[in-house]
């Protein structure tokens, strides 16, 4: 084996051979910084700068080189030469004269935008022109080629035309803002009769004068789908507080604070999109950066011009924010791929560049002044972007009268503007001017005290006016005699003389639905736990024989999602429908903190009456030998789910697996069955004076529900082989290993209600009951000793054993397993998937044994967690190890011991080495949240959010040497619901892991999916 270093250089030199060499054309601070975040890349070996400067003359990678860009058909031929495989062009005057066409017609990739897609920037005529055509938000304006057309224009026009362009390319100077009528008819002469711009000024573009913010928000686009850049603001003035002439830029910071997510967004959007699709329209795709010089308005953001590359100097602050490779960003963009290539940006950090000018600029100004302290401005960890330099007898010069530029990037803006000051400080020549006041309006935003409002603490106020809104027809459907169910008052009303009482007794109940709630999460099925919220308050206020009239409803949660809500209020109402009474009202309490993300609760209250002289249970004519009648359950309605989810915890199945027998259910489906509403059905017979008592079966099962309605001497025997035992509750007793007793006082066993009637009317009632219900008459009326027991349930267990019918299943079927597949999980923390791929693992027909978890971090909630599942667990610090591939080697050591097969990364925050990639190649898996290849990296959750698609999810795949490339396993997708932030949407994500990681570990432990050739998937 060679020695490491030499392997290292072997590896290295062999990463070059398959890297690119890349052109970057132009000569300013833009081009610097372009050539220095592109070196970055592992796919590039090379960057040229044409013409370049003495930043760019010999810095690493970078180098200078001579061709001329006027002549795009030997510029092509010096690219096929020298092998170049990505021309970037800086500025827009290459672009306006067709660089890209004629290079991409050659054979060479180019990025940036065609001429005809330049014209945005080339032709302000053009621009202004597509802006009206599109409907994107602009400043009021009329074309000229007329100076006197213009001035009468000017004079006579009913807004300020004090903003004078010049149409054509003016190297970003060709904007003269006046202050009056008089000075902008000056600027027309000087553009258009004294030729300031030259043939730039042939036509000139007067618009209205904007008042707000101005503020710069890039993009890349690929023609279809738009990155949004973090904004920035440029400072056009020579001196602080904005005094003095126009330049092309003094400095710029970003992110510019005056931009919220929110309003990112809606630029992205109204303006940003709409571009894209409105060149993509007319036959003219943007690729490239699209650069928007927008005012922020009163009437909201507006453009003021667009650029068709980086600016300078924004280049020189956006580009240090970006944590993607810029060299892949660039090439998915030219191949209209950028979807699934976002780029990523590094989070709570701001970025200040202030540029050193010459003495004279923007006039004239003296050149081959030495620059010294360039080394000292690097000692200080800033970065200095060269423009107007060159090197003359082994010096640095000026060359320009935009000389360098000195960007430092900080955790806050104040600390990012303090530093690139010190390194000015530190750089000297002849006369240079520069600003110390860069950044300073968003300082000023920032130190200015904003009040919060209810949405910021997490309350929407308008979320719960929409949910209104949608559900007052829902309601309004449950109108009945008495009342008109209209929502929106401070309180309900009802007319009980309307509903035709006479004498009645008002009778209330109020319940909720327990931990099915739960399970109805999971499964995300939310409308038909309405049903049970009602049927559980309904069927309680039936005990006093009493017509439920009315219903009110409290829903909580921490953060309204108002699909979610609507389907729970849905649910409630067609339950109020199915139970004769209105919905008249209820609360819908947002409130952050109390629950998390998807969860939500429930109550409800329902009031009813019945007349004086028919209330219920009847005592006093309850006696011996009276019958007992059945009714029965559609499942386990709405109690003992805590129960029932400890259960299938234990048991080898989840909420998932389908259920033979019963029809096309999940095991949820038929849990979340909906509770049985038996007001309409059984009033009547409740009424009809034969009925002494009824007794809803709910929480407390058949053995505390059925005393509630009989006198302290007597009790009731029932023999459970005279009615249909529903097979999911045999399948519960087996599971659980739940005694008699256990099944009796937690679950109805089938039993939804009772009704206690006189033996000799059984037969006519139990025929009334059985016209809408299946009924039995399950037992009688005993007397009873006070220390005896209530309620004695006879044969219970025989009648669950002669059900045990149902049949459930796994995704994956098989026998229980012996040999399985020994799993090492590596994690960094709580070990994200680690509990949901134990719980997996401990089932018996799984196909692996997790054997061993391993953290490089001491403490963590994942190693307690392993502990507590009694799997073994094994600390490595990576901080005790000089190299990643030593730490590699101590990792593969411990699992060499444990005789691991299989590799499971849960949270684990290391990048592995090449050698122990190659070493476990198809043996690794890990999960990312997107479903790639889209979203690839870091910050998936937020890229998703940006692109604005509707569908993510998450991706079960092999680990490969590339971050996020190797074969993918096992996908699940997940909805993007409108007003997802990073929290909601990571959460369901979250859920959907906590499937999708254990399903692909089972398929590749199974032997079901492996690695193929060409590290493709392959399946059995």
């Amino acid at each position: 084996m060679p020695p490491l270093a030499v392997l290292m250089e072997k590896l290295l030199a062999a990463e070059e051979l398959m890297a690119d060499r890349v052109l970057v054309i132009g000569s300013g601070g833009r081009e610097h910084a372009l050539a220095w975040k592109l070196t970055q890349s592992l796919h590039v070996k090379q960057v040229l700068v044409t013409p370049g400067n003495a930043g760019t003359a010999g810095d690493g990678k970078i180098s200078n080189s001579v061709i001329s860009t006027d002549d795009h058909v030997a510029l092509a031929q010096f690219c096929r030469d020298h092998e170049i495989r990505l021309v970037v062009v800086g500025p827009e005057v290459p672009l306006a004269a067709g660089i890209v066409d004629d290079l991409t017609a050659a054979g060479v990739r180019c990025f940036g935008p065609t001429a005809k897609a330049a014209q945005l920037e080339s032709s302000k005529s053009f621009s202004k022109a597509f802006l009206d055509r599109h409907g994107i938000p602009t400043a009021q304006w009329k074309a000229f080629t007329s100076p006197k057309e213009a001035c009468s224009f000017i004079t006579n026009a009913d807004f300020p035309a004090l903003v004078v362009k010049a149409s054509g390319l003016a190297a970003g100077k060709g904007v003269i803002v006046a202050s009056n009528k008089q000075e902008a008819c000056k600027a027309v002469h000087e553009i258009m009769q004294d030729k300031t711009f030259g043939a730039a000024g042939e036509t000139v573009v007067i618009e209205e004068l904007l008042e707000g913010e101005e503020v710069s928000c890039l993009c890349f686009t690929d023609g279809i789908t738009v990155a949004p850049m973090p904004p920035a603001q440029d400072h056009k003035r020579l001196m602080d507080g904005d005094e003095g002439p126009n330049t092309g830029g003094m400095g710029a910071y970003s992110p510019a604070p005056q931009i919220s997510k929110d309003l990112l967004l809606k630029i992205r959007d109204t303006i940003l999109q709409r571009t894209v699709d409105g060149m993509k329209k007319e036959g003219v795709p943007y690729i490239g950066v699209l650069y928007a010089g927008l005012m922020l308005t009163r009437d909201g953001p507006k453009v003021l011009e667009f650029n068709c590359r980086f600016g300078d100097p924004e280049c020189q602050v956006i580009l240090p924010l970006l944590k993607s490779d810029l060299y892949e960003v660039m090439q998915a963009t030219i191949n209209t791929r950028l979807s699934s290539s976002m780029p990523v940006w590094f989070e709570n950090s701001a970025a200040v560049t202030v540029v050193m000018a010459s003495e004279g600029y923007p006039g004239t100004y003296a050149k081959g002044l030495e620059i010294t302290g360039l080394s000292k401005a690097k000692e200080l960890g800033l970065e200095v972007f060269h423009a107007g330099t060159v090197i003359k007898d082994g010096k640095v010069v000026t060359n320009g009268g935009r000389v360098l530029t000195v960007t430092a990037i900080k955790e806050d803006l104040m600390s990012a503007l303090e530093e690139a000051n010190k390194g000015v400080a530190t750089i000297q020549f002849k006369g240079a001017i520069y600003r110390k006041d860069i950044g300073y309006r968003a300082i000023a935003f920032l130190r200015h005290s904003r009040g919060l409002t209810y949405k910021n603490s997490g309350v929407d106020i308008a979320a719960g006016n929409t949910l209104v809104q949608k559900i007052k027809p829902l309601a309004a459907d449950t109108s009945r005699p008495g009342c008109n169910a209209e929502l929106g008052g401070f309180a309900g009303l009802f007319d009980l003389k309307a509903a035709g009482y006479e004498d009645p007794i008002l009778v209330s109940g109020t319940d909720g639905v327990g931990t099915k709630l739960k399970i109805a999460q999971v499964c995300k099925k939310h409308d038909t736990i309405g049903q049970d919220l009602v049927a559980m308050c309904v069927n309680d206020i039936l005990a006093q024989g009493a017509e439920p009239l009315f219903f009110l409803d409290y829903f909580a949660c921490g953060k309204l999602d108002v699909e979610v809500a609507q389907a729970v209020i849905a649910g409630i109402a067609e339950a109020c429908k199915k139970a004769g009474c209105a919905l008249i009202g209820g609360e819908t309490a947002e409130m952050p903190g109390m629950y998390l993300p998807g969860e939500y609760d429930l109550a409800g209250f329902a009031v009813g009456a019945v007349e004086r002289g028919q209330m219920l249970p009847q005592l006093e004519r309850i006696a011996d030998g009276d019958a007992v009648i059945g009714i029965a359950s559609s499942g386990v309605h709405s109690n003992g789910f805590s129960l029932v989810r400890k259960i299938v915890e234990k048991s080898s199945l989840d909420f998932s697996s389908p259920v033979s027998g019963s029809g096309d259910q999940t095991l949820g489906e038929l849990l979340l069955t909906p509770t049985k509403i038996y007001s309409k059905t059984l009033l009547p017979v409740l009424h009809s004076e034969h009925v002494k008592a009824y007794a809803h079966i709910t929480g407390g099962g058949l053995l505390e529900n059925i005393p509630r309605i009989l006198p302290a001497s007597f009790g009731v025997v029932l023999d459970a082989r005279s009615w249909k035992m529903p097979e999911i509750f045999s399948w519960l007793q087996n599971e659980g290993n739940l005694s008699e007793e256990e099944m009796a006082r937690t679950f109805n066993c089938g039993i939804g209600a009772v009704l206690v009637v006189q033996k000799e009317m059984v037969q006519q009632i139990l025929k009334d009951v059985q016209r809408h219900e299946k009924a039995w008459v399950i037992g009688r009326v005993v007397s009873v000793c006070t220390d005896s027991a209530c309620v004695k349930v006879n044969h219970l267990m025989q009648a669950l054993l002669a059900n045990r019918s149902l049949s459930l299943h796994s995704h994956i079927q098989g026998k229980m397993q012996t040999n399985k597949v020994k799993v090492a999980v590596l994690i960094s923390g709580t070990g994200t998937n680690l509990e949901a791929l134990i719980t997996s693992t401990k089932k018996p027909t799984s196909y692996a044994q997790i054997v061993l978890v391993i953290s490089n971090k001491a403490g963590v909630e994942g190693l307690r967690k392993a502990e507590r599942a009694g799997i073994p667990t094994k600390v490595i610090d990576h901080k005790l190890y000089s190299s990643r591939t030593e730490f590699d080697n101590a990792v593969d050591k411990v699992l060499e011991e444990f005789s691991v097969e299989l590799i499971c990364l849960a949270g684990f925050m290391r990048i592995l080495s090449g050698p122990f990639v190659k070493k476990w190649d198809g043996k690794i898996l890990n999960i990312h949240p997107s479903l790639l290849p889209s979203f690839k990296g870091a910050n998936a959750h937020k890229l998703v959010l940006e692109a604005g698609v509707r569908v993510t999810g998450c991706t079960v795949h092999f680990v490969a040497e590339e971050v996020d490339a190797g074969a993918i396993i096992f996908q699940e997708a997940v909805p993007v619901k409108v007003g997802d932030t990073v929290e909601t949407l990571s959460e369901r994500v979250k859920e959907a892991e906590h499937r999708a990681f254990p399903a692909a570990l089972q398929l590749v432990a199974s032997g079901a999916v492996r690695v193929g050739e060409a590290g493709r998937v392959c399946w059995k």
